[in-house]
C-alpha cells in the first residue's frame, strides 16, 4: 500500500512535492484516518529559502504582502460584543497573526508550484496515452521498478547522520526511515522522467509567477500551454480550492478560539467586579476548589485505555499521565464555568464559517443507487477495512430509502494506508459489480472487516452467487486496480485524507451523523429549489 499511495502522489504531479493538505475538523463521527507514527518520522534537511519569497519570520510581521487568493469573507471591525463591550478585530487578529501567516504561506507556495505540476500531469497523460498505458502502468515502468529498495544499513546510516533531529530508538523509526529513504528515491527517479518528458514536448510558459485572479475576468488567464493545450488561471484555482478551503476552515477554528477565550476573559472580569473580587480570587473559588487530585488509579485507567498511543512503560510515564489528567480537569472546569457565566449574558459573535466550495467529482463508470435525475448526489469515498465506513452504511441506507427518487448515492473507493486488504478488497468489489452485484458483494466485505485476505474475497464471491471463474481471473490479474486507483487519486486531489469522506452535490460535509447528513441533504434541495 506504502508504494500504492507514493505511486498515487507521483501520478497527480510528477514533480517532488504534492499540496499541504490538511485533516478536516473532528465530526461527531468516528471517521479513520492515516496513523500518526509511534515516533516523528525523519525530516530531510531544511533547503534554503527561494530567492525573492520572504521567510517566515518577515511574514509573520507583515503578511499582507503575500496574495494567497485565499482570503473568505473580510472579518468585521467588530468581532464580538460581550454585554455592550466590543471585541475588535486587532485584538482578536493580534496574537494569531503569525498563525495565520503561515497558513497564508502554505498557499502562496502550492501556487507557485502548481503551473510546474499541472504541465508534469499534462506531459505525463499524454506519454501514457502514446504508449497506450494508463498512467499507473506508465508510471510503474519508469519510476516504481526502477527505484532500488533502501536496506536496513542504509536506514541505519540515515539514522546515525540526523540523530540529534530523530526522536526513538533506531529500531522505533527504521519503518518510517525506510519509507522515507523510498519516497526520496522515487521523487527524484520522477523529477528525471519529467525533464525527459519536457525536453520531448513543445512547452510554452507565459508567466513564472500565477498569480490568484483578482476577477472572473482573470480566470481565463493562459499561464502555460503544453502541446497546444492551454492552462488557465481557472485550472490552478480549481485545483487549489482543496487547500484554500483547508486554510480557511483553519483560520476561522484559530479566530474562534481567540474570540471565545477573549469573551470569557471579559464575562470573568465582569462577574470579578460584580462579586468585588480578583479575577484570580474568583477562578480559585469556581475552579481550582472544585479540582479534585488525580490519582494513581486514574492515571494507571487512563494509561490501559490508551495504551497503544503512549511510548514508555507505566512507572515511566505516571508523573506526565498525573498532570496531564489534572490540566484536563481544571480545562473542564473552566469550560463548565465559563458556559454559566454565558447563560443569560448578551452575547454578539460576527464570525461565520467558511462554506465548503461546489468540487467538480466524476461519478461516471462508479457504484450507484437511485435515480440518474436526482436534484441532490451523494458521493462517498470509503475503504472497506475502515469500521467508520462500516458503521456509516446503515445511515445512507436510510436517507437513500428515505429520499428515494431526490437522492442518488455514488461510491467511490478511497482505500487508506493503514489497511493493508483495502485496495484488493476495493479490487474485489469491483469485479463483483462487473457482475451486477457490487451491493451485495460490499455489504458482505463490510461483515467481515477483519477476514479481507484474496482467499477471503474469494469465497464471498461464491456467497453472493458470482461466477467464480470471471471473479478469480479479474482479481488475479488485477485487471480493476486502474478504476481504484483512479477513484484514489481523485480523493488526493481532492484533500482525503481519512474515511469516510462525503460530498453533497460537491460541497464535503463534516458531520457524518443522520442528522448532519440529512442537514446536508436538505440544504442541497433548497438549493436546488432556489436555483429553478
Amino acid at each position: 500500500m506504502k508504494k500504492f499511495l507514493a505511486l498515487a502522489l507521483i501520478a497527480a504531479s510528477a514533480s517532488f512535492t504534492t499540496h499541504a493538505q490538511t485533516r478536516r475538523p473532528v465530526s461527531t463521527t468516528p471517521r479513520a484516518t492515516q496513523p500518526k507514527p509511534a515516533q516523528p518520522t525523519p525530516q530531510p534537511t531544511p533547503q534554503p529559502t527561494s530567492p525573492g519569497l520572504p521567510s517566515a519570520g518577515s511574514i509573520a510581521a507583515g503578511s499582507a504582502m503575500l496574495d494567497c487568493g485565499c482570503e473568505g469573507e473580510p472579518l468585521p471591525e467588530v468581532v464580538a460584543v460581550v454585554n455592550g463591550i466590543k471585541i475588535t478585530k486587532q485584538e482578536v487578529e493580534a496574537r494569531i497573526e503569525p498563525q495565520i501567516a503561515e497558513l497564508r504561506k502554505t498557499v502562496f507556495d502550492a501556487r507557485a508550484r502548481e503551473l510546474d505540476l499541472q504541465i508534469n500531469s499534462r506531459l505525463l497523460d499524454a506519454e501514457a496515452k502514446k504508449r497506450g498505458k494508463t498512467t499507473t502502468k506508465l508510471l510503474e515502468e519508469e519510476i516504481v521498478s526502477k527505484v532500488t529498495e533502501p536496506t536496513e544499513a542504509e536506514a541505519q546510516k540515515f539514522y546515525d547522520e540526523n540523530k540529534a533531529r530523530i526522536s526513538g530508538e533506531f529500531a522505533a523509526v527504521k519503518a518510517d526511515i525506510i519509507s522515507y529513504l523510498r519516497d526520496q528515491r522515487q521523487r527524484d527517479v520522477a523529477k528525471q522522467f519529467a525533464d525527459r518528458l519536457r525536453a520531448a514536448a513543445v512547452v510554452k510558459v507565459n508567466t513564472t509567477n500565477a498569480t490568484p485572479p483578482a476577477t472572473a475576468a482573470d480566470r481565463a488567464r493562459v499561464f502555460a500551454v503544453v502541446n497546444g493545450d492551454s492552462i488557465t488561471s481557472a485550472q490552478i484555482e480549481d485545483s487549489l480550492k482543496p487547500l484554500i478551503y483547508s486554510v480557511q476552515e483553519r483560520v476561522y477554528q484559530l479566530r474562534k478560539t481567540e474570540v471565545d477565550l477573549r469573551i470569557n476573559d471579559a464575562l470573568l472580569e465582569q462577574e470579578a467586579q460584580k462579586r468585588k473580587v480578583t479575577t484570580k480570587a474568583l477562578l480559585d473559588a469556581e475552579v481550582e476548589s472544585k479540582s479534585k487530585p488525580v490519582t494513581d488509579a486514574d492515571a494507571q485507567k487512563f494509561y490501559d485505555e490508551n495504551k497503544a498511543r503512549i511510548s514508555g512503560d507505566f512507572a515511566q510515564v505516571k508523573p506526565q499521565l498525573v498532570q496531564y489528567l489534572q490540566d484536563m480537569q481544571k480545562r473542564d472546569l473552566q469550560a463548565a464555568y465559563a458556559g454559566q457565566l454565558r447563560t443569560g449574558a448578551a452575547l454578539q459573535i460576527n464570525l461565520r464559517a467558511p462554506e465548503a466550495p461546489v468540487m467538480q467529482i466524476a461519478t461516471d463508470d462508479q457504484p450507484v443507487k437511485g435515480s440518474p435525475t436526482a436534484p441532490v448526489t451523494i458521493i462517498e469515498f470509503t475503504d472497506f477495512q475502515c469500521p467508520s465506513c462500516s458503521a456509516a452504511q446503515p445511515t445512507l441506507d436510510r436517507l437513500v430509502a428515505e429520499y428515494g427518487d431526490r437522492v442518488r448515492l455514488v461510491v467511490r473507493d478511497f482505500p487508506l494506508e493503514m489497511h493493508e486488504n483495502a485496495p484488493k478488497a476495493a479490487e474485489a468489489a469491483e469485479a463483483a459489480r462487473a457482475q451486477g452485484k457490487y451491493w451485495e458483494y460490499a455489504k458482505v466485505l463490510f461483515a467481515n472487516q477483519k477476514a479481507l485476505g484474496v482467499d477471503k474475497l474469494k469465497e464471498y464471491a461464491t456467497q453472493v452467487g458470482l461466477d467464480r471463474q470471471k471473479f478469480d481471473a479479474a482479481l488475479d490479474s488485477g485487471q480493476m486496480a486502474d478504476k481504484v486507483q483512479r477513484d484514489m487519486m481523485d480523493g488526493l486531489r481532492l484533500g482525503l485524507r481519512g474515511t469516510p469522506s462525503f460530498f453533497i452535490n460537491g460541497r464535503a460535509t463534516n458531520d457524518l451523523t443522520y442528522e448532519g447528513l440529512k442537514a446536508a441533504v436538505e440544504k442541497a434541495l433548497a438549493e436546488k429549489a432556489a436555483r429553478k
